[in-house]
């Protein structure tokens, strides 16, 4: 197995969009300082040329960190800006054609608030899935709900790792921690913060108190 599926567990940083290069990067290095364990770039309304450059300015960021770069929705994007894995929706590339591009890469899947759809990204190849919005979210304020509960069923459903994602705080992380989450994934509440840095640390911390309560969860045959 890849030795960073192992490194699956932490604060997972999504990068805002509309940022120029130098901007963005910036942000996401103090996010890096303060312990983000992994990054996702969205790059949805960016000219593919500064994208690129952006990608594979973050990339080099999050290795010299050592922590984990992954590209939302491109296998192409991931593949040349050297990125670890790359995150799929609904409506992206299947996950066995991303591991047939990427085969060493982690491909994270996003499946809302449907456990059935978890079970069915571990069996497509997934390395992690993604449930939410598990709290209101000013980034989709019209995003599907899924309650704590779907974290565990994810969980359950699949065995692998779950990043639960929307409307995450530093004071409402560690419910989605209790209730499974290996990883919470942050925008708003992260890169709109007047310290990011220390927001980081505040989530870091989260996974430093013994907070997590479920076990290891089981790890796919690759």
């Amino acid at each position: 197995m890849n030795e960073a599926r192992g490194r699956l567990r932490g604060l997972y940083a999504i990068t805002p969009e509309g940022l120029d290069t130098g901007t963005l990067l910036a942000r996401v290095e103090q996010s890096l300082a303060g312990g983000a364990s992994l990054v996702q770039y969205r790059a949805k309304s960016v000219a593919p040329g500064v994208a690129l450059e952006q990608a594979r300015a973050i990339s080099k960021a999050c290795r010299s960190h050592g922590a984990l770069f992954i590209v939302n929705d491109s296998v192409e994007l991931a593949a040349a800006s050297q990125a670890h894995g790359v995150h799929l929706g609904r409506e992206d590339a299947d996950p066995r054609a991303a591991r047939a591009a990427m085969p060493s890469a982690i491909i994270g899947v996003s499946c809302y608030a449907d456990a059935s759809l978890a079970a069915r990204a571990a069996r497509t190849g997934a390395d992690y899935v993604a449930v939410g919005s598990v709290f209101p979210s000013a980034t989709k304020p019209g995003a599907q709900r899924a309650a704590l509960a779907c974290i565990g069923a994810a969980r359950e459903a699949s065995g692998l790792p779950v990043a639960a994602i929307g409307g995450i705080t530093p004071g409402n992380a560690p419910q989605a921690i209790a209730a499974g989450a290996d990883m919470v994934a942050v925008i708003s509440a992260l890169f709109e913060s007047p310290d990011i840095a220390a927001t980081a640390r505040a989530f870091a911390r989260s996974f430093e108190s013994g907070s997590q309560v479920h076990g290891e969860p089981q790890r796919r045959a690759v």
